[in-house]
Order: C-alpha cells, then sequence, then structure tokens
C-alpha cells in the first residue's frame, strides 16, 4: 500500500510549489496537475503549473493558458517541485534542467521507472494499482483532511476517465475504481461533460489523418500485432490538430485476434515518436521501456532519433522475440 504520509509532510512543510508534469500531456497529467495546484492555492501556498507540451489532445486544449513552459529564476526561488505521472524528471522535457536541484517530490500510478531524486524530502507517492494518478490525488486531499471542490473534482474525474478510456479498460475486482468515480461525482464532476470533452470537438482533418493510418495498417504474427505509420508529410499537413490517437487505437483494438498495437509518427526528419497499445496479453510497457520510454502494461510509449523506415523493423523484432516465448 502506498504511504501518503510522507507526501503529506512534504506538503505541509512547503510554502511554494513548482507542479510539473510529463512532456505530451494527457487528461490525468493535466488533472493532477490544476487540481493540486487548486488544492495547495486554498491551503495559502504559493503553486505554479509547468509544462513543457505540447497539449495535443483536444480535451486538455482549454487548459493550456494556465500553464507555463519555463518557469524563471523568480519562480524557482525557494520552491519545491512535485512531478506528476510519471516515473522521472527526465519525463518531464525541456522542464527538468528549470527543475533540477530543488526538493523533488513525485505522484504517479505506472509501474514503469525509479524516481531519482526522491529522498527523505521529497517522497514518491506511487500506487501502480491505482487507475490514475489523479485518484492518487483525490486521497491526498482527503489525507489533508479536505475535500476537493466541484472544479477539483471535474479536473479529477476527467483525468480518471481518459486513463481508463471512459472505464472499458476496467477489469473485473476493480471496485475501487467505480468508488472513486462515484466519490467524484458527488463532490460535483459530470459525467455527461467528461465524455463530451473527451469525444467531441474533434476537426474534420482529424478524421482525415485516421483514415490514412488505417489504410497503411500491417498485421504481422497472425494477426497478432498491427503497426501503422504518420508519414513526416502528414505531420506537416494535418499537424498535433489532427491527431485522435484515442479513437484510431479503439477502432484497431476492434480487430479479432489482435493483441498489440503500434503508431509509429514521424514528428521530424530525425525523430519519431511511438504509441503502444495491447489487450492484456502483451506488456507494451515493456516493450516501451527498451526504446528509452514507458507507461502501463497496456497502454505505453517513446520518443527517439530515428526514421520509420529504421524503427520500424527494430519494434517488429522486439514484438517477434515476445510472442516466439509462447
Amino acid at each position: 500500500m502506498a504511504n501518503v504520509v510522507p507526501l503529506v509532510d512534504f506538503i505541509r512543510k512547503g510554502s511554494k510549489f513548482l507542479i510539473a508534469g510529463h512532456k505530451e500531456p494527457d487528461g490525468d497529467c493535466v488533472g493532477s496537475q490544476l487540481a493540486l495546484v487548486s488544492l495547495l492555492r486554498r491551503m495559502g501556498k504559493e503553486a505554479i503549473p509547468c509544462s513543457a507540451g505540447p497539449f495535443k489532445r483536444t480535451e486538455i486544449k482549454a487548459y493550456e493558458h494556465f500553464f507555463i513552459s519555463a518557469p524563471n529564476e523568480k519562480d524557482r526561488a525557494a520552491a519545491s517541485v512535485i512531478i506528476v505521472d510519471c516515473s522521472s524528471a527526465d519525463r518531464t522535457g525541456d522542464l527538468e534542467p528549470l527543475l533540477a536541484g530543488l526538493p523533488c517530490a513525485f505522484i504517479d500510478h505506472h509501474e514503469t521507472g525509479i524516481y531519482p531524486g526522491a529522498s527523505a524530502e521529497g517522497p514518491a507517492y506511487v500506487d501502480a494499482r491505482a487507475p490514475s494518478t489523479t485518484s492518487l490525488v483525490l486521497k491526498l486531499i482527503e489525507a489533508l483532511g479536505l475535500q476537493p471542490l466541484r472544479e477539483e473534482a471535474e479536473l479529477l474525474f476527467l483525468g480518471l476517465c481518459t486513463d481508463t478510456g471512459f472505464f472499458r479498460f476496467v477489469d473485473s475486482g476493480s471496485a475501487a475504481t467505480f468508488d472513486t468515480a462515484a466519490a467524484l461525482v458527488r463532490y460535483g464532476a459530470n459525467p455527461k461533460a467528461a465524455y463530451a470533452a473527451m469525444h467531441g470537438g474533434k476537426n474534420l482533418d482529424s478524421r482525415r489523418l485516421m483514415g490514412h493510418i488505417l489504410i497503411r495498417a500491417e498485421s504481422f504474427f497472425d494477426g497478432k500485432l498491427i503497426l501503422s505509420v504518420e508519414e513526416y508529410e502528414e505531420f506537416c499537413r494535418f499537424g498535433l490538430e489532427g491527431r485522435d490517437s484515442d479513437s484510431l487505437y479503439q477502432l484497431l483494438q476492434s480487430v479479432a485476434g489482435v493483441e498489440a498495437i503500434v503508431i509509429i509518427r514521424q514528428e521530424t526528419p530525425e525523430k519519431c515518436t511511438v504509441g503502444l497499445r495491447s489487450r492484456d496479453l502483451v506488456d507494451v510497457a515493456l516493450v516501451a521501456e527498451s526504446f528509452g520510454g514507458g507507461g502501463h502494461k497496456n497502454a505505453a510509449g517513446f520518443s527517439t532519433a530515428a526514421t520509420i523506415a529504421g524503427l520500424k523493423p527494430k519494434i517488429i523484432d522486439a514484438f517477434g522475440r515476445i510472442f516466439d516465448k509462447r
């Protein structure tokens, strides 16, 4: 059982906090950060939300303006850091050197990674069994003897829903996840609004880009692996606003016999980002970790200096080793 007490003590001792999350944030990251910022401010503390971005996902675009991308010397003076939804400071991207040397704590629910910088001054409140980081932030609020405000409950519920695929990824034996959801609804969260934020507001280009990626999908290992790519020309044409990864993965996961999905995106001529999803039988976090990334058993990713042509056979080979062991 993760121990929240050291983090409670860390917060009570501090007066100023930089609240950071991983690069390319999602709803769980943003929801955790902003709910935590709100909590700290009503405790009378200074709290500054920081993110290297980019804010790609439709459901978090409205929150981008709350964040600073580069805390200055005044922001960092006498500050402590709380990093949420990632396992180490290097996952914060361009923020990492700006956070170095400050007392640092972590809140996370991912299984991969170590927690450099965590110490008696900066604890790691980590529980891989938790459905989202926002669920841990809720426990932190309650451990402080408080209840979330309605606005905080909405942020926490959005994070819970994005990381569970609006509960599509929840297995039997996960009653605690629904206990968390019920508590947040009692505190004022609106499930219908969260669903609309996650699945509404898509532009036509996002459907066109999805079509390009779907028609390029290939099947490997007797249908167990589906891999597709987004070419650099498409990234330039459609940009980040054209992304709808969740819907794309959902469509491919509905294919009979598929166990894992890989999408390789050429974001610059020299760099690829890779998203991996599975349906329980394959631990894609281990694959991502072998390429310097991380995540969950069923959802992970990484970025690397590479081209699609050079990276694709390496990823296929990594999955081949997994399937060959069966």
